[in-house]
Parts: structure tokens; C-alpha cells; sequence
């Protein structure tokens, strides 16, 4: 055993003891295995499945992972342990192992048979790419694809391509609420069904229809043991308590005599539907990309977990429905913030469209890759134009948001492309459309005669709807250009990005997470994850007392620490 006076006197590692220590344990162990400089003890705090015990001996604080605890009954010294005769150790604190599967609600793990409570959202037309779910559900992390605006062949395509890949899963399919077209959200809730894809992430909803019930209700039926086996999972992505209450009830019971009515459903499921939340498992987003209200997480989130239980009480369900958390999850510090907050799981978005998996071209990767948390703005959404809805997209480096708000403004201001000035047409048409407003109905109409000839007969006799429409295809090719790396209109570019992507950044500035062409989304996942479990040891360690410098409580990325996750 080392000699106390042989212990290296160069190390000032700065670890302050607290003032209340352990007066019935103490430590046994080897010398040999204690730590005293900064690197070391990092080195073993990062390894998150060993016990980590602070020792003083000679006036110095170390650490180990070796040895063990003993009360003071079990020896014949108080306090100390003589380790020669002229010093002896001192016991300070400890923390145990912990794993990452501890992080959020094992029972989300069960549920959806992946390793850790992380999963992540969908990015519309299909930037959550096959290769994002793919890469995620072999590494058995949850991956919502990103069928918003995609056709339903494309769809198809998506969902034979990742089923062929995930036999067994994991992963979901993004159902958007497309109020403007029920159809086409009807149409993916056949695809759904049809190929059995047994969960999906609910987004947009601003109420329950038809179709998500559907897809809900048709999953029920009795097990062996006459208990509910809900084989249709549902995650449903909310901002308002008004939404949420909806998921966190069972079926209306209108929908479901109208499902029944068309027999979509039999009276069975309708019975069962009565015994089920719509919705097994929750994500509350806060200021997301896309569509988002802004909302403050540290607001949002205990609101609705209260919602959850208010419900809960009064329905009785068997498993409750789990809350998670969207919107700002970029780093360790804010999935940490997430957990202890009581969120279930955590949700990345933005962040995941910078990575080399993503839909996104090179050129938007870049972009997103330089922005800060400063560069995000709200523009006009295609998909809800007429209504004032508006989206969170990145602003620098590209036009986008000013030429959107611009074209709505002339929307409201105006009733007809007619009415419009002789000198803001020919702007639109040189600066945004590059070609006439003529052209541009023409290619938007024979679009409509073969997706949605109803709103084309619609718009024929309606002026107000027919600008729209024009104005609405500029909003939904700037944001296909995005994902297609469309030349020479980079500047028009509608990238969904929420401030998360700058605080990404931010965390990841001088590391190999660095460069786009190093971002893989499992990589993102690992390193968020053990950050968090070890930003949590290190406040485990403040809240007894511990004063930790600076130096421990970052949590930098490097590929060597993702070997042993």
C-alpha cells in the first residue's frame, strides 16, 4: 500500500469538502487506487457504472471507484482508518452507478422496446429521412418518420423501406392534422393500417378526427387474459392544455358511432375505446422548429403533467399516459432539466436536421451547422396560410421569412391578384415566383386537377382563394427546395429550425460534432444522453455540499466516451 507521504503534492484538483460529512461510514481500500488530478477524477466520474467515493487523506481529496463502504460498528476504528502512523483517510461523499435506462420512466422503455428514453420527432417531407429511423431503431432508439406533405406513394415507399430494415422495430410514422386536407391525412391512416405500422407520432392536431381515432380504435382488442391489448400506439405532440385534455380522454363518443356507422370499427373496439386515453404517451413542445406556440418548457410542463393527473384520477386508466418534452432539447443540460422536471422521455428535432442522416441538403446542413440561437424567426406556414398560422424557421442565410410575411401581408391587404399594384406584381413576379403569376397558376392549377380538384373548382370562383394558392406554392417549393438543394435558390430556402440548433452549437463548438459531415444522429443521442446522467452525478455531488469546479461540470463530445454506451 502507498504511504500517505509518497501521495503526489503537485495536484490541485480545487474539490472542496462539505461541512456536514459522514459520521457512520468510512472507506476501505486501496491507496493505490485513489485520483488527485483533474483529468483522472473526470475520467472516473465519466464512468457512469461505477460507484464514484471521495476520500480525503493527508489534506487532500481523491477519488476511486475501488473498495467499499463500512459503518463504523464493523471496525475497531472511529471515524479513521489508519493507513500509516502518521496519517488516514477520511470518507467525504460517494455517488452510486447509474445507468442511462434510470433517465425518465422505464415504463416508456418497456412500451416501446428501446434502450433509453430518447426519442426523436418527425421533420416533415421525409427530412426525418428512412436512413434517421433506420440508423436510430438499430441502435434501438424511437424515430418518428417525416411523412408531413409527402404522397401517399412516397409514403408507401418509406414505410416498406423501413420495415424491411426494423422488422421489429423500433419506430413510428409522423401523422400530421392536415385541416385543409382531410383526405390526405385519411389516406395515410389507410396506409398505417394496412401495413401495420403500430405507432405514430399525432402532430399539428388543433382537435381529434376521424382519422386519428381510427387508427386508435382499430388497434383495441382482448388478450387471452381478457385484458385491453392496445396494439395502435399513439404519441401525441401538443402545446395547449385544451389539445392535450383530448389525447388524455378516450375517443369522443360521437366519432366513434360514426366510425362504427361506416364500419370501420366494430362494437368491441368501441367499447374498449371507452377504457383508453387517445394517446399512450404525450410530448409537450415548447419553442420547437416548425409549428410551435413559443411556449416556455419550465411553464408548459408542469401544467400538463397536473392536466395528466387531474384526468388520471378520473379515469382510472391501468397504465397513465406518459408525459415527455419537445421544443429546446439540444444539449445534456436541457435533457437533464427535462428529467427532473418528471418528463418521461425527451424529444430532438431541429438538431437532428443538421445530421448526416437528414432529408436536408448539404447546403441547408451548412446553414444550420453556423446559426445561433438568435437566428430563428416566425414566417407564414403553407399548409395553414388562410388562417395566420406561422412557423419557426431559420432566417440566416436565407430570404425566406421576409418574403413570406410579405406575400401574406398582400393576402389580407388584398382581395385578388387583380387588385394587387402594377408595381408589387412585377416584384413578386421577378424576386419570388421568377416567373408570372399566370405561369404560376397554370402549374398550380394542373397540380390541383390531379391532387385536389374540388379546391381547384373552389378557387375558379374565388379570387381570394386563387391568390392564395399562388402564394401558398411559393411556401410549399421553398421548403422541397431545401431538402432537394435546389440551385440557384438557396436564398428561398424554408428551413425549420427552432433556437435549439444554436444551443447545439453552441455545446458542440470545438468538437468533432462540429463539422455536419461528423453529426450522426445515434452520436447525438449517445453523447446527449450520457451527458445528462453525468451532469446529474456532478449536481448530486452540489446538493451534498460538494464545491465542484468549473472544470467538472462540462460535458464535452468525443467519440472515444460513446465506446462503452
Amino acid at each position: 500500500m502507498t504511504p500517505v507521504d509518497t501521495l503526489p503534492n503537485q495536484y490541485n484538483n480545487s474539490l472542496q469538502a462539505p461541512h456536514c460529512q459522514f459520521q457512520n461510514l468510512i472507506w476501505k481500500g486501496s491507496l493505490d487506487t485513489l485520483s488527485f488530478d483533474n483529468s483522472a477524477i473526470k475520467d472516473k466520474l465519466l464512468t457512469l457504472n461505477k460507484p464514484c467515493y471521495f476520500v480525503k487523506v493527508g489534506g487532500k481529496i481523491g477519488v476511486t471507484h475501488e473498495g467499499y463502504l463500512s459503518s463504523v460498528e464493523n471496525t475497531s476504528s472511529i471515524l479513521r482508518v489508519p493507513i500509516n502512523t502518521t496519517a488516514t483517510t477520511q470518507l467525504i461523499t460517494f455517488i452510486p452507478p447509474i445507468t442511462l435506462q434510470q433517465l425518465g420512466d422505464p415504463n416508456f422503455l418497456a412500451f416501446h422496446g428501446v434502450k433509453y428514453a430518447y426519442v426523436t420527432g418527425a421533420m416533415a417531407g421525409g427530412i426525418a429521412s428512412e436512413e434517421m429511423v433506420i440508423a436510430l431503431g438499430q441502435a434501438k432508439i424511437l424515430s418518428s418518420f417525416g411523412a408531413g406533405g409527402l404522397p401517399p406513394e412516397r409514403l408507401e415507399s418509406a414505410i416498406k423501406t423501413i420495415q424491411a430494415a426494423l422488422p421489429y422495430g423500433p419506430y413510428a410514422f409522423n401523422l400530421i392534422h392536415s385541416p385543409n386536407d382531410l383526405a390526405m391525412e385519411r389516406q395515410a391512416v389507410k396506409l398505417y393500417l394496412k401495413y401495420e405500422v403500430r405507432t405514430v407520432e399525432a402532430s399539428a392536431f388543433l382537435d381529434l378526427t376521424p382519422n386519428i381515432v381510427y387508427y386508435r380504435v382499430a388497434g383495441l382488442s382482448l388478450n387471452d387474459a381478457n385484458q385491453i391489448e392496445i396494439k395502435n400506439k399513439v404519441i401525441a405532440k401538443v402545446s395547449r392544455r385544451e389539445v392535450a385534455t383530448k389525447f388524455l380522454q378516450p375517443a369522443p363518443p360521437k366519432i366513434l358511432q360514426e366510425l362504427l356507422a361506416q364500419g370501420l370499427i366494430t362494437d368491441l373496439q368501441a367499447k374498449l375505446a371507452d377504457q383508453v386515453p387517445m394517446a399512450d404517451d404525450i410530448t409537450v413542445e415548447a419553442d420547437s422548429g416548425g409549428h410551435t406556440d413559443n411556449r416556455p418548457l419550465v411553464c408548459l410542463l408542469p401544467s400538463i403533467i397536473a392536466l395528466r393527473n387531474e384526468i388520471q384520477e378520473q379515469f382510472h386508466y391501468q397504465q397513465p399516459v406518459r408525459i415527455g418534452v419537445a421544443g429546446g432539447i439540444a444539449t445534456p443540460q436541457s435533457a437533464l432539466a427535462a428529467f427532473m422536471m418528471g418528463a418521461a422521455y425527451v424529444m430532438t428535432g431541429s438538431i437532428n436536421q443538421s445530421c448526416v442522416e437528414s432529408g436536408a441538403c448539404d447546403h441547408t446542413k451548412k446553414l444550420l451547422a453556423q446559426a445561433e440561437m438568435a437566428d430563428m424567426t416566425m414566417a407564414p406556414a403553407a399548409d395553414m396560410f388562410e388562417m395566420g398560422v406561422k412557423l419557426q424557421v431559420l432566417k440566416r442565410g436565407t430570404m425566406f421569412p421576409m418574403r413570406a410575411q410579405k406575400l401574406y401581408e398582400l393576402y389580407r391587404t388584398y382581395n385578388s391578384i387583380e387588385e394587387i399594384p402594377p408595381a408589387e406584381r412585377e416584384k413578386l413576379e421577378k424576386q419570388i415566383f421568377r416567373k408570372t403569376l399566370a405561369e404560376v397558376w397554370e402549374a398550380t392549377a394542373t397540380y390541383l386537377s390531379q391532387k385536389n380538384p374540388a379546391k381547384l373548382g373552389k378557387a375558379v370562383n374565388n379570387p381570394k382563394l386563387k391568390m392564395a394558392l399562388i402564394f401558398r406554392s411559393y411556401l410549399g417549393l421553398s421548403s422541397r427546395w431545401s431538402t432537394s438543394g435546389e440551385k440557384g435558390r438557396e436564398v428561398d430556402y424554408q428551413i425549420w429550425c427552432g433556437p435549439a440548433m444554436g444551443s447545439f452549437n453552441d455545446w458542440v463548438r470545438g468538437s468533432y460534432l462540429a463539422e455536419p459531415h461528423n453529426r450522426r444522429v445515434v452520436d447525438v443521442a449517445d453523447h446527449i444522453m450520457k451527458g445528462a446522467a453525468f451532469l446529474y452525478r456532478i449536481q448530486s455531488l452540489k446538493i451534498q455540499g460538494m464545491e465542484i469546479p468549473q472544470v467538472y461540470s462540462q460535458y464535452c463530445p468525443d467519440s472515444s466516451q460513446l465506446l462503452e454506451i
